[in-house]
Protein backbone atom coordinates (compact mmCIF):
# COMPACT_ATOMS: atom_id res chain seq x y z
CA UNK A 1 0.00 0.00 0.00
CA UNK A 2 1.13 3.60 -1.25
CA UNK A 3 1.32 6.12 1.97
CA UNK A 4 1.23 9.66 0.42
CA UNK A 5 1.14 12.96 2.97
CA UNK A 6 0.02 16.07 1.35
CA UNK A 7 1.32 19.67 3.27
CA UNK A 8 -1.06 21.61 4.80
CA UNK A 9 -2.12 24.76 3.16
CA UNK A 10 -0.12 26.65 6.18
CA UNK A 11 3.27 25.46 6.86
CA UNK A 12 4.21 24.54 10.20
CA UNK A 13 6.76 23.90 12.72
CA UNK A 14 9.97 21.36 10.97
CA UNK A 15 8.44 20.80 8.36
CA UNK A 16 11.42 19.95 6.26
CA UNK A 17 12.64 17.64 8.75
CA UNK A 18 9.77 16.05 9.01
CA UNK A 19 9.10 15.45 5.40
CA UNK A 20 12.48 14.51 4.84
CA UNK A 21 11.86 11.87 7.79
CA UNK A 22 9.12 10.52 6.54
CA UNK A 23 10.05 9.77 3.31
CA UNK A 24 13.50 8.56 4.88
CA UNK A 25 10.84 5.62 6.69
CA UNK A 26 8.67 4.52 3.55
CA UNK A 27 6.78 7.29 2.98
CA UNK A 28 5.89 6.93 -1.37
CA UNK A 29 5.33 11.14 -2.12
CA UNK A 30 4.69 13.88 -0.60
CA UNK A 31 2.49 16.25 -2.58
CA UNK A 32 3.35 20.29 -2.21
CA UNK A 33 0.03 21.83 -1.82
CA UNK A 34 0.39 25.66 -1.32
CA UNK A 35 -2.40 27.53 -3.37
CA UNK A 36 -1.34 30.46 -2.00
CA UNK A 37 2.70 30.83 -2.31
CA UNK A 38 4.81 32.31 -4.88
CA UNK A 39 6.84 30.75 -7.05
CA UNK A 40 9.55 32.18 -4.66
CA UNK A 41 8.23 30.44 -1.98
CA UNK A 42 8.04 27.64 -3.71
CA UNK A 43 11.61 27.41 -5.09
CA UNK A 44 12.82 27.94 -1.33
CA UNK A 45 10.93 25.20 0.12
CA UNK A 46 12.17 22.68 -2.73
CA UNK A 47 15.97 24.44 -2.26
CA UNK A 48 15.30 23.11 1.43
CA UNK A 49 15.42 18.99 0.48
CA UNK A 50 18.16 16.87 -0.95
CA UNK A 51 17.90 15.12 -4.91
CA UNK A 52 16.69 12.24 -3.49
CA UNK A 53 14.15 13.61 -1.32
CA UNK A 54 12.91 16.02 -4.27
CA UNK A 55 12.47 13.26 -6.39
CA UNK A 56 9.48 12.19 -3.89
CA UNK A 57 7.79 15.99 -3.91
CA UNK A 58 4.97 16.49 -6.42
CA UNK A 59 3.72 19.47 -6.77
CA UNK A 60 0.21 21.30 -6.96
CA UNK A 61 0.76 24.50 -8.15
CA UNK A 62 4.01 26.42 -10.16
CA UNK A 63 4.39 23.11 -12.45
CA UNK A 64 6.86 24.72 -14.23
CA UNK A 65 9.66 24.61 -11.92
CA UNK A 66 9.90 20.47 -12.91
CA UNK A 67 11.91 21.86 -15.67
CA UNK A 68 14.34 23.10 -13.15
CA UNK A 69 14.53 20.48 -9.68
CA UNK A 70 14.07 16.54 -10.25
CA UNK A 71 10.78 16.61 -8.72
CA UNK A 72 9.19 13.62 -8.06
CA UNK A 73 5.51 15.10 -10.14
CA UNK A 74 3.17 17.18 -10.99
CA UNK A 75 -0.42 17.13 -9.62
CA UNK A 76 -3.40 18.09 -11.74
CA UNK A 77 -6.81 19.41 -9.61
CA UNK A 78 -9.36 22.67 -10.24
CA UNK A 79 -6.78 25.12 -10.07
CA UNK A 80 -4.27 23.91 -12.77
CA UNK A 81 -6.61 21.02 -14.77
CA UNK A 82 -5.32 18.72 -17.14
CA UNK A 83 -4.36 19.66 -20.30
CA UNK A 84 -1.77 16.66 -21.53
CA UNK A 85 -0.19 14.39 -20.66
CA UNK A 86 3.53 15.66 -19.70
CA UNK A 87 6.63 13.99 -21.23
CA UNK A 88 8.80 12.38 -18.46
CA UNK A 89 7.62 13.35 -15.29
CA UNK A 90 5.21 11.53 -13.30
CA UNK A 91 1.47 12.87 -13.09
CA UNK A 92 -1.30 12.22 -10.69
CA UNK A 93 -4.97 14.04 -10.53
CA UNK A 94 -7.29 14.93 -8.05
CA UNK A 95 -11.06 13.06 -8.60
CA UNK A 96 -14.12 13.68 -7.02
CA UNK A 97 -16.49 10.90 -8.94
CA UNK A 98 -15.92 7.54 -10.45
CA UNK A 99 -16.65 8.95 -13.40
CA UNK A 100 -13.57 11.06 -12.84
CA UNK A 101 -11.95 8.57 -12.26
CA UNK A 102 -12.68 6.41 -15.20
CA UNK A 103 -12.10 9.72 -17.46
CA UNK A 104 -8.28 10.26 -16.31
CA UNK A 105 -7.57 6.66 -15.60
CA UNK A 106 -5.08 5.77 -18.35
CA UNK A 107 -3.62 9.15 -18.60
CA UNK A 108 -1.85 9.14 -14.87
CA UNK A 109 0.36 7.15 -12.90
CA UNK A 110 -1.96 7.65 -10.09
CA UNK A 111 -4.99 9.34 -8.92
CA UNK A 112 -7.04 10.79 -5.64
CA UNK A 113 -10.12 9.51 -5.48
CA UNK A 114 -12.18 12.08 -2.28
CA UNK A 115 -13.45 12.88 -0.19
CA UNK A 116 -14.27 8.97 1.29
CA UNK A 117 -14.69 9.59 4.68
CA UNK A 118 -15.30 12.92 6.29
CA UNK A 119 -12.74 15.42 5.49
CA UNK A 120 -10.22 16.10 8.89
CA UNK A 121 -8.95 19.32 7.08
CA UNK A 122 -11.66 21.02 5.62
CA UNK A 123 -15.25 20.10 8.24
CA UNK A 124 -17.36 21.63 5.27
CA UNK A 125 -16.53 18.71 2.96
CA UNK A 126 -18.49 15.35 3.94
CA UNK A 127 -17.94 12.03 2.11
CA UNK A 128 -19.20 12.04 -1.16
CA UNK A 129 -19.49 7.90 -1.46
CA UNK A 130 -20.82 4.57 0.41
CA UNK A 131 -18.41 2.15 0.98
CA UNK A 132 -20.90 -0.10 -0.89
CA UNK A 133 -20.37 1.80 -3.86
CA UNK A 134 -16.87 1.70 -3.74
CA UNK A 135 -17.12 -2.27 -2.87
CA UNK A 136 -18.58 -2.40 -6.62
CA UNK A 137 -16.67 -0.45 -8.25
CA UNK A 138 -15.18 -1.56 -11.41
CA UNK A 139 -12.40 1.48 -11.97
CA UNK A 140 -11.11 0.92 -8.47
CA UNK A 141 -7.58 -0.03 -8.76
CA UNK A 142 -4.07 -0.07 -7.10
CA UNK A 143 -3.80 3.37 -9.32
CA UNK A 144 -6.57 5.12 -7.22
CA UNK A 145 -5.55 6.56 -4.04
CA UNK A 146 -8.18 7.16 -1.01
CA UNK A 147 -7.83 10.69 0.04
CA UNK A 148 -10.37 12.45 2.46
CA UNK A 149 -10.92 11.96 6.07
CA UNK A 150 -8.38 8.48 6.06
CA UNK A 151 -7.52 7.67 9.39
CA UNK A 152 -5.66 4.98 11.11
CA UNK A 153 -9.47 3.89 12.68
CA UNK A 154 -10.85 3.86 9.19
CA UNK A 155 -7.82 2.01 7.65
CA UNK A 156 -9.96 -1.24 8.01
CA UNK A 157 -13.23 0.13 6.84
CA UNK A 158 -11.04 -0.07 3.44
CA UNK A 159 -10.61 -4.47 3.24
CA UNK A 160 -12.09 -5.52 -0.05
CA UNK A 161 -11.64 -2.04 -1.94
CA UNK A 162 -8.85 -2.43 -4.22
CA UNK A 163 -7.04 0.96 -3.40
CA UNK A 164 -3.34 1.45 -4.09
CA UNK A 165 -2.74 3.46 -1.23
CA UNK A 166 -3.85 6.08 0.97
CA UNK A 167 -3.58 10.13 1.02
CA UNK A 168 -3.05 11.55 4.72
CA UNK A 169 -3.17 15.15 5.48
CA UNK A 170 -5.42 15.98 8.68
CA UNK A 171 -4.44 12.95 9.97
CA UNK A 172 -0.93 13.42 9.68
CA UNK A 173 0.02 17.42 10.90
CA UNK A 174 -2.58 17.22 13.60
CA UNK A 175 -0.55 15.03 15.46
CA UNK A 176 1.40 18.11 16.35
CA UNK A 177 2.46 18.93 18.75
CA UNK A 178 1.19 16.55 21.35
CA UNK A 179 2.91 13.17 19.43
CA UNK A 180 5.20 12.00 16.72
CA UNK A 181 3.30 11.83 13.82
CA UNK A 182 6.11 9.79 12.54
CA UNK A 183 5.62 7.00 14.43
CA UNK A 184 1.64 6.83 13.27
CA UNK A 185 3.15 7.06 9.87
CA UNK A 186 5.08 4.15 10.72
CA UNK A 187 1.78 2.49 11.99
CA UNK A 188 0.30 2.99 8.26
CA UNK A 189 3.53 1.60 6.93
CA UNK A 190 3.36 -1.62 9.17
CA UNK A 191 -0.46 -1.77 8.65
CA UNK A 192 -1.40 -1.75 5.29
CA UNK A 193 -5.08 -2.82 4.67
Amino acid sequence: MKVILITPEEPCESEVELITEALEVGLYRCHLRRPHWSIEETKSFLDSFSPEALAKIVLHDHHQLAKEYPIGGIHFNRRHPFTERPIGISASISCHSLEEVERYHEQMDYLFLSPIFNSISKPDYPAQFSLEQLRTSTIIDDKVIALGGITLERLTLLHGIPFGGVALLGDFWNCLPSANPIDHLKTYLSLGY
